[in-house]
């Protein structure tokens, strides 16, 4: 990228300093206007907004009001135990959420602490927030750069800019171009006077998207809709059972305390602890797969994802470039091993070629390693390298065929180099050794050739021939068009005394180098696995269209598109055709146009921030649910937006994990479909104890509009604490059982779920309605056939038993939506008969403890009196399990559905 005005000494006069830099007072003056060399927070996430947060479960506030009423009425008991289950929930939520937004901050150390400027006319060493507009910057290789600059002066420079661009490659600059702040110089040394600094940088521009407003996740939506529509049952029946009974002469207090039981009957009480605890435990399993999520509600949100948008750098490839052929001799030669462990072969015919005997392939290997800057480590068992990652993978290369460069170096000293430039595109340099001087030469295959005159073959130099020429450029197109990034090499041997402009001239040509930044060897059986799963892999790329496409046939990533061609031009049919599109492309569309296209494109390449903003929010427009996966600065906005941001903890940024919800430890796409299977399973387990507790709670309502109903005031069938008792002890955890149900593996076999679809959904509440009826029926009868008004205590605490023994059966009903309990097995949620057992005995404990019993108006009954609740449990589990045969569900029907609707 070029700045708007290239004239040297314009731009020098635009900012207001000269090439021997400001004074020191200078700077002070710009300091107190423009502030320092640093990103600014808008919104700083403190403890007590993670705190905040934890209110806003709506159901937690109508809790909190039935603890006021129940003081009010000096209902302490129920007063305390209300306060201590929102205490618990909200501590459990906090814990697992503080996790600080320091996206920030993250920007901020990709900048360097110190950096080098020009001040009245010296070079010093500054801290990198002092840093102002029109300082000079003085860099060299290994230097990252403070803020955004104007290159007045270089040596062959080359700046790594994948974290802002998201190229694999680094990218060359010459006079007059800009480079950015945070980007990390590579290669040569440059002078560049500074044009921007702290938030109105690229960075800070970025920075800027990062800190919009934050999306609500699809299941946080979904909660706080279930959460107020169960409130609002609650606060209607409670209103109109208090309106209805004062009117006719009842009691206020007691028409009060009847209120506040339907209330807490109608609210379910483990809601909002099960919840907290299935996702809190979702992320500890997801934790030991590698899938750090840092925010509870965005545990099951993946396996709702429809599309998963994928960065390539990093993340579908290793980022590590790697030597894959050697065209020399006339004939290729391929180089196993990927990235930069020197580990692999050199083959010719899946044969392990012979270096020592291949004279032409030997100079090639030598060549690549001496015209070289970069170097290459082993320390404490690991290879640390440094340098450009072009001319890594070459000494990676060359190490692979027992030629390290240390060695090398040793009987070939390097004498002088001649640097890389855009210009001219090459690279060289020249080595003292026994027999003489020689230069090694590497850069682009037709600057290398023009250079040359001889070709180096086995048998001997020959002299260099049209056809040869020919027939070597063809292999480089042919390699070029394969996503090959090529190099040609050449040498000459030095006469004594010539000059070190001539060294360039009259080569030999030795061959080709053809390197790639490899694909991860998981990425393809990943992305098949996602569509078996009925997932869209959608590549966005800062890396050129025909890489992008080539690195995209390789993994299968080829657009499916069957939708309409109606009212499509000829340009838009073409980038529908092959199932790409450049940036400059998606530039010119507009919205309606892309809305068109976005369903047929697989491939987005030379994307900016901005764009990949623009694609994740067409796709959620269609009524996607979209995942985005990358690991560079460019990559945050797009993760902030998506309904899930995954990120790489290894190759990624800072700022990428902090704008994220989710961060891969491994950086391994196939931890993505992991994820995908425990988040289907996290959501199909909150299906379940969701429509448990709210059929458990309407079991409830029933049972009490049915007493007040047909009996009257006086005989209420429970008090409001044996409800509370109920909801809170033998509920919990047979729910919180159900929401870790162990993962089944169909749950990769069924298509996702369709986007926007309740938890409660119409085929959930008619279960949910049908089974509370039938349980909420039968505890009445119950009721009424125990004599209430002969002794109202034993009724009740025959109707308590009821419901506890419906414990025994019914979870177990609720293991499957959709088909018999017994198709997922009776044993293989241990948790599950652990905690039916123990809430069970908790019960007896409670019934038969007599301070206890007591206090919550309950008797003692003999072993006959327990036939009749236990007989009727057993007959609601086995009628319950009638009812979902009655109700079937075919989710593919759903899933194909909807993707007619989009």
């Amino acid at each position: 990228m070029r700045y708007e005005n290239t004239d040297i000494e314009s731009v020098f006069a635009e900012v207001g300093s000269s090439r021997s830099g400001l004074s020191e007072t200078d700077v002070k003056k710009r300091l107190q206007v423009s502030g320092f060399n640093e990103l600014q927070e808008k919104v700083r996430i403190t403890p007590l907004k993670v705190l905040l947060r934890q209110f806003t479960n709506f159901i937690v506030w109508v809790l909190l009001a039935a603890a006021v009423i129940s003081l009010m009425i000096d209902e302490v008991v129920n007063f305390g135990v209300i306060i201590f289950l929102v205490a618990f929930v909200i501590v459990l939520g906090f814990v697992q959420e503080y996790k600080a937004e320091k996206a920030m901050e993250a920007l901020k150390r990709m900048v360097q602490p110190t950096t080098h400027v020009v001040r009245d006319g010296t070079v010093a060493e500054v801290p990198t927030r002092d840093v102002v507009v029109g300082d000079v910057l003085v860099m060299e290789t290994g230097d990252k750069v403070a803020a955004d600059a104007f290159v007045f002066e270089i040596m062959g420079l080359k700046v790594d800019e994948s974290a802002i661009t998201g190229e694999s490659f680094s990218i060359e600059k010459g006079i007059g171009d800009l480079i950015f702040s945070g980007t990390q110089i590579v290669h040569g040394k440059c002078k560049a006077v500074v044009t921007a600094t702290g938030m109105q940088t690229r960075l800070g521009g970025i920075a800027s998207m990062i800190q919009e407003d934050e999306v609500m996740t699809p299941l946080q939506q979904k909660i706080n809709e279930l959460s107020k529509h169960l409130a609002i049952i609650a606060l209607v029946a409670s209103g109109l059972t208090f309106v209805l009974g004062y009117a006719t002469g009842a009691p206020f207090e007691e028409m009060l305390i009847i209120a506040l039981a339907l209330a807490v009957a109608a609210v379910p009480e483990g809601l909002p602890l099960t919840m907290t605890i299935t996702l809190a435990y979702g992320m500890h399993r997801m934790a030991k797969h590698n899938a750090i999520v840092r925010r509870m509600l965005g545990v099951e949100t993946l396996g709702s994802t429809t599309v998963i948008c994928t960065d390539k750098t990093g993340t579908l490839t290793k980022n590590e470039m790697t030597v894959e052929k050697l065209f020399v001799n006339g004939q290729f030669f391929d180089v196993t091993g990927i990235g930069y462990e020197p580990e692999g072969l050199l083959l010719k015919d899946d044969v392990e070629a012979d270096v020592s005997e291949n004279k032409a392939l030997w100079t090639l290997l030598n060549g690549i390693s001496l015209c070289n800057n970069a170097s290459l480590v082993q320390r404490h068992g690991e290879w640390e390298v440094s340098g450009d990652p072009t001319e890594v993978s070459l000494i990676v290369a060359a190490a692979k065929a027992g030629l390290w460069k240390d060695d090398l170096e040793v009987e070939y000293e390097k004498v002088h180099e001649i640097m890389f430039t855009s210009e001219r595109k090459l690279m060289t340099t020249i080595h003292e050794t026994p027999g003489g001087r020689l230069a090694f030469c590497k850069g682009a295959p037709e600057f290398v050739l023009d250079r040359c005159v001889s070709i180096e073959m086995d048998d001997g130099v020959h002299d260099l021939s049209d056809a040869d020429v020919k027939g070597i450029l063809d292999e480089n197109n042919g390699l070029a068009g394969s996503a090959y990034r090529v190099l040609g090499v050449s040498y000459r041997k030095l006469s004594e005394g010539m000059a070190v402009e001539d060294s360039e001239k009259d080569l030999i040509f030795v061959g080709l180098v053809a390197m790639i930044d490899p694909v991860r060897k998981e990425a393809k059986e990943s992305i098949a696995l996602c569509k078996r799963a009925g997932i869209r892999v959608v590549m966005i790329t800062g890396d050129n269209e025909e890489t992008a496409k080539a690195i995209g046939k390789k993994i299968g990533l080829i657009a499916d598109y069957d939708g309409s061609l109606d009212g499509m031009d000829n340009r838009l049919h073409a980038i529908i055709k092959d199932g790409s599109i450049t940036g400059s492309e998606l530039l010119s569309l507009d919205d309606g146009d892309f809305d068109k296209l976005v369903e047929g494109i697989s491939v987005y390449a030379r994307v900016m921030p901005e764009q990949k903003l623009r694609i994740v929010k067409a796709l959620q427009n269609r009524g996607h649910v979209v995942a985005m996966t990358g690991d560079g600065v460019n990559d945050a906005p797009a993760l902030k937006r998506a309904d899930i941001g995954i990120s790489m903890g290894i190759k990624g940024t800072d700022v990428a994990k902090e704008s994220s919800l989710m961060v891969l430890q491994d950086d391994n796409f196939g931890t993505i479909v992991e994820a995908v299977k425990r988040g289907r399973a996290i959501y199909e387990n909150i299906e379940k104890f969701t429509t448990y507790l709210v059929s458990r709670n309407f079991t409830e309502i029933i049972l009490i509009m049915l007493g007040i109903i047909l009996l009257g005031f006086d005989l209420v069938p429970l008090l409001a604490l044996q409800i509370l008792f109920i909801n809170m002890f033998d509920e919990v955890m047979p729910a919180i059982a159900l929401g870790l149900d162990p993962v089944r593996d169909e749950v990769m076999h069924e298509g996702p779920r369709r986007p926007g679809e309740k938890i409660l959904n119409r085929r959930n509440l008619m279960l949910v309605v049908s089974i509370a009826a039938l349980m909420g029926v039968v505890c009445f009868l119950v009721f009424v056939l125990s004599d209430p008004a002969g002794d109202l205590e034993k009724a009740r605490t025959l109707t308590f038993a009821t419901i506890v023994s419906m414990i025994l059966f019914i979870p177990f009903v609720f293991r499957s939506l959709t088909s018999s309990f017994l198709s997922v097995g009776v044993f293989t949620n241990k948790l599950m008969l652990i905690g039916v057992a123990s809430t069970f005995l908790l019960t007896m404990v409670v019934m038969y403890v007599r301070p206890l019993g007591q206090l919550f108006d309950l008797v003692p009954l003999s072993l006959m009196d327990w036939f009749i609740p236990i007989s009727a449990a057993f007959l609601t589990m086995v009628m319950a399990e009638l009812v979902k045969k009655v109700l079937p569900v075919d989710r593919e029907v759903q899933w194909n559905n909807f993707k007619r609707d989009i």
